[in-house]
C-alpha cells in the first residue's frame, strides 16, 4: 500500500513511524513533512491545507490511504473531498469535525447527548461579554469558538485577567475569525486526562489514557502551549472511570452524532476532567492529540492500518486492539521563548546519542534540514518519548535522553509526568 500522511509535526512523525511498522505499508509519503520524517518518509512539500494539491498528488501516486494528523484540513473538508473522488482517507468529514472546530456546536451536542460537561454562556457581542464576567466568580474560562492552534482557551484566574481576555480574542481579534464567538464556561477544578478512541461511524473503541501537559512552565503555571509533554497510562483513569467515560460520554455522543446524519469515523479525542463530583468533558478534539499521540502510539501492538482501514468500512467491531503494558513518557523540547516568538534556525545536536539509549524514541515537531544540519524550525521541537517497566523508568528515561540534545536556548518543563507519582 501507498499511504500519505498529512501534516509536519510530532503527532505526524509518530503516524509515518507506526505506519512503518506495517508490513502492509510499501511507500509512505508525508506532506509536508519535517527532517525526522525524511528518514522514514519521502516528504512532499505540500502545506497540510493545500487540499486541491494534495488531492492531485494522491491520485497522481494512486495512493491506497490518506492519514490526516491536523485539525484544519479536517474542518475545511478534506475528507469529503477525497471521497468524493474514491480516495481512501481517515478522518472526520467536515460537518463531524466541527467538533473541534466549534466549541459552541461541541457543547450543543454535549447537552443535546447528556454528556456531562461545565455550564457556560456564548457571546458573540464583547459588551455582553464584559458585563457577564462582572457577575460571575473567578477562576472562570474564555474560550474561542474557532481553532486557535491550541491557544484559544484562556483560564482567567482574575476578573482583569477575564476582561484582557476578551478584549485579546473579540476586540484584537488575536485568532482572528475563531474570536467571532466566546464561550465563557465555569472553571472545572480536578485532574484533566486524554481519552481517544477509534471510531467508525457507529461503534468505538478506547484507546490506553494518557494525561498531557498544556502550560509551559513547572507545576502548571503560565500561558497554555500546544502541549509540553504526556504520559500513559494515566492513573487517574482507572478501569471503572474508563468504563463511565465510554458509556457517559463517547457512545452518546456518536449515537447523537449518527442521528444527525453525520457518522463520526475517525479518531475521537475527549479532553476530561475528574472533578470531586465525577468526571466533566472540557473539550473535543477530532484527530490524534499532539503530544498524546507520542505516547499511544508506542503502546500499540496491532497494525494502525488495518485498524484505520476498519473505520472507514464500519467494521471497528472486527479489529482486536491490543497494547503493550509498559509506560510511556514524551518530553517535549521547546525553542526558548515558545508560545511566544521565537528564533529558528538553531542547530541541534545529541538526537542521534539520544535514540541510541534503550526504549527512547525522538519524534521531530519543529525540525529542517539546513545541509546536513538539523535546525530547530518551530516552537515545539522534538518529542522524546521513553517507555518502561513502570512510569518512574519511563520518566528516567526520558529525561536521560533529554539531556543529549542541545540548541541555543533550549527549553523544556523538567516535571513531566510527575502527576502519576502520587498513585504510586
Amino acid at each position: 500500500m501507498k499511504v500519505l500522511v498529512v501534516g509536519s509535526g510530532g503527532r505526524e512523525h509518530t503516524l509515518v513511524w507506526k505506519i512503518a511498522q506495517s508490513p502492509k505499508a510499501s511507500k509512505i509519503y508525508c506532506a509536508p513533512g519535517n527532517a525526522g520524517i525524511s528518514q522514514q518518509a519521502e516528504c512532499v512539500p505540500i502545506k497540510a491545507e493545500n487540499i486541491a494539491e494534495l488531492i492531485c498528488f494522491a491520485q497522481e501516486k494512486e495512493i491506497d490511504l490518506t492519514v490526516v494528523g491536523p485539525e484544519a484540513p479536517l474542518t475545511k473538508g478534506i475528507v469529503d473531498e477525497f471521497e468524493k473522488r474514491n480516495l481512501r482517507i481517515f478522518g472526520p468529514s467536515k460537518d463531524a469535525s466541527q467538533l473541534e472546530g466549534s466549541k459552541v456546536f461541541a457543547k450543543e451536542i454535549m447537552l443535546e447527548a447528556g454528556v456531562p460537561t461545565g455550564k457556560c454562556e456564548i457571546f458573540e457581542d464583547s459588551d455582553k461579554a464584559t458585563h457577564y464576567i462582572e457577575s460571575q466568580p473567578v477562576p472562570i474560562v474564555i474560550k474561542a469558538d474557532g481553532l486557535a492552534a491550541g491557544k484559544g482557551v484562556i483560564v482567567a484566574k482574575t476578573k482583569e485577567e477575564a476582561l484582557e481576555a476578551i478584549d485579546l480574542i473579540m476586540v484584537k481579534r488575536t485568532f482572528g475569525k475563531a474570536g467571532d464567538r466566546i464561550m465563557i464556561e465555569e472553571c472545572l477544578i480536578g485532574e484533566e486526562a486524554s481519552i481517544l478512541a477509534f471510531c467508525d461511524g457507529e461503534s468505538f473503541i478506547p484507546m490506553v489514557s494518557s494525561q498531557d501537559h498544556k502550560a509551559i512552565y513547572d507545576g502548571d503555571m503560565g500561558p497554555n502551549t500546544g502541549g509540553m509533554g504526556a504520559y500513559s497510562t494515566a492513573p487517574v483513569i482507572n478501569e471503572h472511570m474508563m468504563e463511565t467515560i465510554s458509556s457517559k460520554v463517547f457512545q452518546p455522543v456518536i449515537n447523537k452524532m449518527k442521528q444527525k446524519g453525520i457518522p463520526y469515523k475517525g479518531v475521537l479525542y475527549a479532553g476530561i476532567m475528574i472533578t470531586e463530583s465525577g468526571l466533566k468533558v472540557l473539550e473535543f478534539n477530532v484527530r490524534f492529540g499532539d503530544p498524546e499521540t507520542q505516547v499511544i502510539l508506542p503502546r500499540l501492538k496491532t497494525d494502525l492500518i488495518d485498524i484505520m482501514e476498519s473505520c472507514i468500512d464500519g467494521k471497528l467491531n472486527e479489529a482486536g486492539i491490543e497494547w503493550e503494558n509498559e509506560a510511556a513518557v514524551c518530553v517535549v523540547i521547546a525553542s526558548g521563548g515558545y508560545p511566544g516568538p521565537y528564533k529558528k534556525g538553531e542547530i541541534i545536536t545529541g538526537i542521534k546519542q539520544a535514540e541510541q539509549l534503550q526504549d527512547v524514541i525522538v519524534f521531530h515537531a519543529g525540525t529542517a534540514l539546513a545541509g546536513k544540519d538539523i535546525v530547530t524550525s518551530g516552537g515545539r521541537v522534538l518529542g522524546i518519548t521513553a517507555l518502561g517497566a513502570n512510569i518512574e523508568q519511563a520518566i528516567d528515561r526520558a529525561y536521560k535522553a533529554v539531556g543529549e540534545i542541545h540548541f541555543n536556548k533550549i527549553y523544556f518543563r523538567s516535571d513531566i509526568a510527575d502527576k502519576a507519582l502520587k498513585y504510586l
